[in-house]
Formats: structure tokens, C-alpha cells, sequence
């Protein structure tokens, strides 16, 4: 069997989906992925996680086509259940996660960006939706997670059409969060995984967390949930530390206790 998803542990975790020549979705990769994801998910010392592809032709150019006959009336048991699983583990790791971008991000390839939650992209990346033109649907997420970040009418307008997206475009409707230089989206996630990993670690997790419920809460739940989180975090050793080392003019040291 061949090694389509490698690990690389640390406080900046990195999976890397390495398919050639495009790092297509296929069955066996998900499954790779998913052992990925818990892999550094139950690693204490993952503070962030960056999904990239291997090479810049393209972080993932989408499903499999050639898996497309056999899943016939199958599709749900076959492909989607899985993806979904999958997906949504990606979506609620404990810790953030960041994309980095380079070639193409087209079908499942920018469902699996969706579930991260920063994307940073090269100049010359491409993003899409073109399921429609196969007659298929986007069915890992790219319906529901889509207009979540750039809007109902955006989000129709690229799954509709079916057309890819410039970084430059996506930057502007807030697809993605940066656009770098071609070739150096890989080394801009890891500097702004660097800078997230020094900030302290329950917070960030906290903030992660209640960030992802707003959308789903009504204002005054989300405030009540914020207000008991700030408290949990104030009364951890964490928080005196970060005090600590702000009065002090020194960088902290913070434990996760």
C-alpha cells in the first residue's frame, strides 16, 4: 500500500497529501487522512496543524474520477460517509488548523480547505467548485461550509458556474485569508503556525472553539458561553504566566495547566 498522507509531529503538526501528480481524493487516501488527523489530534504537543499538498502543482485537485463508475448508486456508503467523517475531524480538531495553497484547490480539494480554519494561498493557486460540470454534487461539506465563510450569493456563484477562482479573487471575498508568492505558501502557514503556537495554547483552543459555535448560537447563549470560558482560562496558571511575563517584558512560558 502505498504512503499517500505523511505526518510530521511537533507544536506545528503538518500533513502533507502526497497522490501525483494532483494529490486527488481517493478512498485510500481519506483513510490515510483520518489516521492523520488522529495522529496529531491525540499528540499532546500539537498546538497547530497545516494542511498542504506535496509539490506545487496543486494541494488537492479533488476526487478521484476514476473511483466515479464503481460508486454508481453507491456513492453515500462507498465514498461520502467517509469524507464526511473525515472532514468534520478536520473541522473539530481541538487545535487551529491552517491550508497552505499552491496550484489547484478544485472539488474536495477545497472542502478539505474549508474545514480549515485559515487558508493561505500562492499567487497563482486555483480554487473551485466544478462539480456541476461532471452532473455531481459537492458532497463533503462544500455546500454547507462554502456559504458559511464567503456568503449564500458567492458561494452560488462558484458552485453554479463551476468556474476556479484566482487567489486574488478569493482573497477578496474571503475565501482565503492571504495570498503569498507562488512557491512560499508552505513557509508563510508555518510562520503564522509559529506565531499561534506561542500564544497560549488553552486559549487559543477556548477562542477556536466559541468562534466555531457563534455562528450557531444565538447572541446572549454565545456571551454566557464566552463569559464561563474567560473564566475557566483566567483561573489556570496559564493566564498568570502570560501576566507575568507581560509585566516583566519577557516572551512566556506557558504549561497548558
Amino acid at each position: 500500500m502505498a504512503t499517500l498522507v505523511n505526518v510530521t509531529h511537533g507544536a506545528c503538526a503538518e500533513i502533507e497529501l502526497d497522490n501525483p501528480p494532483v494529490n486527488v481524493v481517493s478512498r485510500e487516501l481519506t483513510g490515510q487522512l483520518r489516521a492523520a488527523l488522529r495522529a496529531v489530534g491525540d499528540d499532546e504537543d500539537t498546538r497547530v496543524v497545516i494542511l498542504h499538498g506535496a509539490g506545487t502543482r496543486a494541494f488537492c485537485a479533488g476526487s478521484d474520477i476514476a473511483e466515479f463508475d464503481e460508486l454508481h448508486e453507491h456513492v453515500a456508503e462507498r465514498k461520502l460517509l467517509l469524507e464526511k467523517l473525515v472532514y468534520r475531524q478536520l473541522a473539530k480538531l481541538r487545535v487551529p488548523s491552517i491550508a497552505a495553497v499552491e496550484g489547484y484547490a478544485l472539488g474536495g480539494g477545497l472542502e478539505l480547505a474549508l474545514c480549515c480554519d485559515l487558508r493561505i494561498a500562492g499567487d497563482q493557486a486555483r480554487l473551485g467548485l466544478p462539480e456541476l460540470k461532471l452532473g455531481v454534487l459537492p458532497g463533503s461539506g462544500g455546500t454547507q461550509r462554502l456559504p458559511r465563510i464567503v456568503g449564500p450569493a458567492r458561494a452560488k456563484e462558484i458552485i453554479l458556474l463551476g468556474e476556479p477562482l484566482d487567489a486574488a479573487t478569493a482573497l477578496s471575498i474571503g475565501l482565503v485569508n492571504r495570498v503569498v508568492r507562488a512557491g512560499t505558501a508552505l513557509a508563510a502557514a508555518r510562520e503564522m503556525a509559529a506565531t499561534i503556537a506561542a500564544r497560549g495554547p488553552l486559549a487559543v483552543q477556548a477562542a477556536k472553539s466559541l468562534i466555531d459555535q457563534a455562528a450557531e448560537r444565538p447572541l446572549d447563549d454565545g456571551l454566557a458561553l464566552e463569559l464561563d470560558e474567560s473564566e475557566k482560562i483566567f483561573s489556570t496558571q496559564d493566564a498568570r504566566e502570560g501576566a507575568r511575563a507581560f509585566l516583566a517584558k519577557r516572551p512566556p512560558a506557558f504549561r497548558k495547566s
